[in-house]
């Protein structure tokens, strides 16, 4: 029998394969935006100069990509939407947790600076498709210690390739599985 689990992830894969990344944002009663995203934001195999060791996950925030280093001089990069001015992570992190369709509660430093928007969600938001940490996430920690910042899904598709988190890095949902599906716990991160 088909789920609606099963439908939605469905429709997520198909749409991270559709000609220059036309997708249909999620459903939600508030939106049911059309985006296309820029083909530069399309999972692809590029050329990456570092001597960074295979595996590793490096962030260029000021271009919006995270690149997980498949080899020598080569590396899959991804379009990503990153944290505004001054709540971006910064510098060497591990990812020593994974979540699939993972339960999302604001921070502390979220609810004291805006109040408004975030509060209500105190208590935190169970897993699906509404959730803002979208269908995956790999949980960033430094020296044993979670930083609360995370790479996750998102239910703002369009905002990829812009400065507008809360400080995390977010990538479409279908992206964000296929990384989940490519790394371990364990992976270096380093957000330039």
């Amino acid at each position: 029998m088909l789920s609606r689990r099963n439908l939605i992830l469905g429709a997520l894969t198909s749409a991270a394969l559709l000609p220059a990344s036309t997708a249909l944002a999620h459903h939600t009663k508030k939106s049911r935006k059309k985006f296309k995203l820029a083909a530069k934001y399309v999972p692809q195999s590029v050329r990456y100069k570092s001597d960074y060791k295979r595996g590793t996950i490096v962030v260029d925030p000021r271009n919006h990509y995270l690149y997980l280093i498949e080899r020598r001089g080569r590396a899959r990069r991804y379009g990503v939407g990153v944290g505004k001015a001054g709540l971006a992570f910064q510098g060497t992190a591990t990812i020593q947790r994974k979540a699939e369709w993972p339960r999302w509660t604001p921070t502390q430093n979220m609810i004291r600076r805006e109040p408004q928007k975030y509060l209500k969600y105190a208590k935190g938001v169970p897993g699906g498709i509404n959730n803002p940490l979208g269908a995956r996430a790999l949980y960033l920690y430094r020296n044993g210690r979670d930083t609360y910042f995370r790479i996750h899904g998102t239910t703002q598709p369009w905002s990829i390739g812009q400065s507008v988190s809360a400080g995390c890095i977010r990538m479409i949902n279908a992206h964000v599985e296929d990384l989940y599906e490519r790394v371990p716990v364990g992976t270096r991160v380093i957000v330039l």
